[in-house]
């Protein structure tokens, strides 16, 4: 089923446009005619091209975009750690926490690390 434009003089965006609608308004020129089935039809034609119609357009597909090079897989590994409860070792730790720049607290004393451990025995 075809459609006939109806152009608006008055909405015309560019000269050239409004020019158009002017002479299709006055007659000079027939308004053209839009079937919108047949070119929804004719375009689901050539969204699909004759290559993937068949099993070589998935074929040259995989060889377009397959790596150069071997590509390993990844290993998962698990890492577990053993508990020591040694305080020694969480000073240690938190001295190298203190020294990140992103953190809001850089600077991390010996003192203060003993205050943290000292408070955490307290409640336990």
């Amino acid at each position: 089923m075809a459609d006939e434009v109806k152009p608006k003089v008055n909405e015309a965006p560019t000269h050239d446009a409004q020019l158009a609608a002017d002479s299709i308004a006055s007659g000079e020129e027939n308004a053209p005619r839009v079937d919108f089935d047949a070119d929804y039809a004719t375009a689901q034609q050539f969204s699909v091209s004759e290559v993937d119609r068949t099993g070589k357009g998935a074929a040259a597909a995989e060889a377009a975009t397959a790596p150069e090079r071997k590509i390993s897989k990844p290993v998962e590994t698990k890492a577990q750690t053993q508990p020591t409860g040694n305080p020694d070792d969480y000073a240690e730790l938190a001295k190298e926490v203190g020294n990140s720049n992103t953190e809001s607290i850089t600077n991390v004393s010996d003192d203060l690390v003993e205050q943290a451990l000292e408070k955490g025995e307290r409640k336990n």
